[in-house]
């Protein structure tokens, strides 16, 4: 039997990377599943992947009306949510000396305030029961140069699923992380880098990883399906680190 049959999933930034092969397997596992992101273009190609009826809504979780809108369209057509994946983010990194207000600005807009607001404006459409996963990063546990801002947004978000579980114990929501490591995605590719310097970029990033890869975004799909499933139903307050062990060593 598939693991999530007739649940009705929800992925912010699921258009691309680890987003979207994380809807492509819920899909795949029986979920009537919604995504956000930015860009129309590459949220019709996501959908047309997905399959299954999915449907992609143009969304900014740094804009609080963007998010309600969402679950309005989300609730119209598939009723509440039983899986809700908050993973829309930015990677914004520059030395401290020239890290700018707005640098931190769109880094905290997105990766902490849209994933607070993406949890309590859902509150109202989330089945009793349900599972709700942020997306972490295993820098937030590991000092990295011209990343500082990133790596606090990520442990903040964190420290979000131990206080948002607490509080919503009473109706067996689970609130749990995953923290990925370096994953081959097209974030690399989003900064304007030439294809030697995102070439070199990767192949430090391995190096770096103790398992001397990158991840693929099948791998921590499939984290994504555990924590969505019923699999986990003793996981309240965790992080799942699938990182090759670069947060650990």
């Amino acid at each position: 039997m598939k693991k999530l049959e007739n649940k009705v999933a929800v992925v912010t930034g699921g258009n691309s990377g680890i987003g979207l092969a994380a809807a492509k397997l819920f899909a795949a596992q029986g979920a009537k599943v919604t995504i956000t992101g930015r860009n129309q273009t590459t949220l019709d190609a996501a959908v047309a992947e997905i399959g299954g009826g999915s449907i992609g809504l143009v969304s900014d979780v740094s804009d609080l009306n963007n998010i309600n809108q969402v679950y309005e369209k989300v609730s119209e057509n598939f009723g509440k949510i039983d899986v809700l994946v908050v993973n829309a983010g930015v990677f914004v990194a520059a030395p401290l000396a020239d890290y700018t207000e707005e640098m931190f600005d769109q880094t905290s807009d997105i990766n902490f305030k849209g994933a607070f607001f993406s949890v309590q404006k859902a509150l109202p459409y989330l089945n009793d029961g349900a599972s709700v996963i942020l997306t972490s990063s295993g820098v937030s546990n590991k000092a990295m140069a011209t990343a500082s801002a990133y790596a606090a947004t990520k442990a903040a978000v964190t420290s979000l699923a131990r206080g948002f579980s607490a509080e919503l114990l009473d109706r067996n929501i689970r609130v749990n992380v995953l923290s990925p490591g370096p994953i081959e995605t097209p974030i690399f590719g989003r900064g304007g880098a030439s294809v030697e310097q995102i070439d070199g970029m990767k192949a430090y990033m391995a190096d770096i990883t103790p398992i001397k890869r990158l991840g693929n975004v099948e791998e921590i799909a499939e984290g994504f399906l555990y924590l969505a499933s019923d699999d986990s139903k003793f996981m309240v307050g965790g992080d799942l680190v699938l990182d090759g062990g670069f947060s650990r060593f």
